[in-house]
């Protein structure tokens, strides 16, 4: 297993569909504070993470509360599926203004994992759903062609972070 060791002031974006593992990930490995979720940030605004009407509002709490910490220098997790390339671009400019190194993790799960992983959480989300953002997940080509400095794949990694 690979060790990731992440600068104290990096820009984190997890990427995978509902269901592969990102949220779990990051609670294991960073401290709540690091952790920026569109979950959360959906039930901030609608008191419901579940609300997919308040997605929109959910990501611009996100999106502030990312250019924040990136602006004072600490360690910023994104929880969010990150699978479209315009939700990725606007992390990449954002880790490029303040000067920060941003770094992928990809949660590239096979669609099966993912559908009964998604099945036994509290939050479900339908399997077309899953399915469809399945069929957005990048490569690691993909993502250094997009200007992530550092991809890796969460299946070879443990981690820890400089920042502790």
């Amino acid at each position: 297993m690979n060790h990731l060791t992440l600068p104290a002031d990096a820009l984190c974006a997890l990427i995978g569909p509902p269901g592969s593992g990102k949220s779990t990930f990051a609670h294991k490995h960073f401290k709540p504070t690091e952790i920026v979720s569109s979950d959360f940030c959906r039930g901030l605004v609608a008191d419901d993470e579940n609300d997919q009407s308040a997605s929109r509002d959910a990501h611009d709490l996100l999106r502030s509360i990312a250019d924040k910490r990136l602006k004072r220098g600490r360690l910023t997790v994104i929880d969010a599926t990150n699978l479209r390339t315009s939700d990725r671009a606007w992390l990449l400019a954002r880790a490029r203004h303040w000067q920060h190194p941003p770094v992928a993790v990809l949660f590239d799960v096979p669609l099966a994992t993912v559908q009964a992983q998604n099945a036994a959480r509290d939050r479900v989300v339908p399997a077309h759903v899953v399915q469809e953002f399945h069929s957005l997940m990048p490569t690691v080509a993909q993502l250094h062609d997009e200007g992530w400095d550092t991809v890796h794949l969460a299946s070879a990694l443990a981690v820890s972070s400089s920042a502790r």
